[in-house]
């Protein structure tokens, strides 16, 4: 009479049944579990990829400065957007908010566009407006276009500034008529003209 006796050999080897002599390898199950694994290069892939993201992601901040200018708020100022013959007038109100400074933006209906806190150096969405990346491009345009001539190269080394004008190249080009009346020019647009509310724009 023979007797059936199962042995488990390991988490991925075999159960051999013996009966007379006989012996059944199943490895089905340990087969699939070892094809289900990513292969180590795939996991470097998505790596890099996932690293690449991240740097692109930085990258494409816009630039602040290395301290906060000294700018006289509270601010509202009218900004007329152009791009492709199209125009859009918004309301931006800036203010002290701690230690830092929020940046409030509206329609003519006063409908919010964007809003913002600057502290620490750093961007902090203020309220659940969705992201607006048009917006902090131009929140940090416009900082760099208010800082102090004396504050200038202090806070943007890379700047460059002559009589009524001043660039960050590659980035932003300011043409002054007034310190708080401009024009400001990205290098794919838009264009926007900036000036303190109640004042018409030259």
């Amino acid at each position: 009479m023979h007797h059936f006796r199962p042995e488990y050999i390991g988490p991925c080897g075999s159960w051999l049944a013996s009966d007379g002599g006989v012996s059944v390898k199943k490895n089905a199950g340990c087969a699939d579990a070892i094809a289900g694994k990513p292969a180590p290069t795939r996991f470097v892939v998505w790596l890099v990829l996932v690293l690449f993201a991240l740097l692109s992601a930085c990258a494409s901040q816009p630039p602040l400065p290395a301290a906060n200018p000294t700018l006289p708020l509270p601010l509202q100022l009218h900004i007329e957007r152009e791009q492709a013959g199209q125009r859009q007038d918004w309301l931006l109100v800036i203010q002290h908010e701690g230690a830092g400074t929020r940046w409030s933006m509206m329609d003519p209906l006063g409908i919010p566009q964007a809003r913002q806190q600057l502290i620490d150096g750093h961007w902090q969405a203020d309220g659940l407006l969705p992201p607006n990346p048009e917006a902090r491009e131009l929140f940090a345009a416009l900082l760099f276009a208010l800082t102090p001539s004396v504050e200038l190269l202090r806070n943007y080394p890379d700047a460059r500034q002559q009589a009524d004008q001043r660039s960050l190249p590659a980035r932003w080009n300011i043409r002054y008529a007034q310190p708080l009346s401009f024009q400001l020019n990205l290098p794919q647009g838009p264009h926007y003209r900036v000036s303190q509310l109640g004042e018409s724009t030259p």
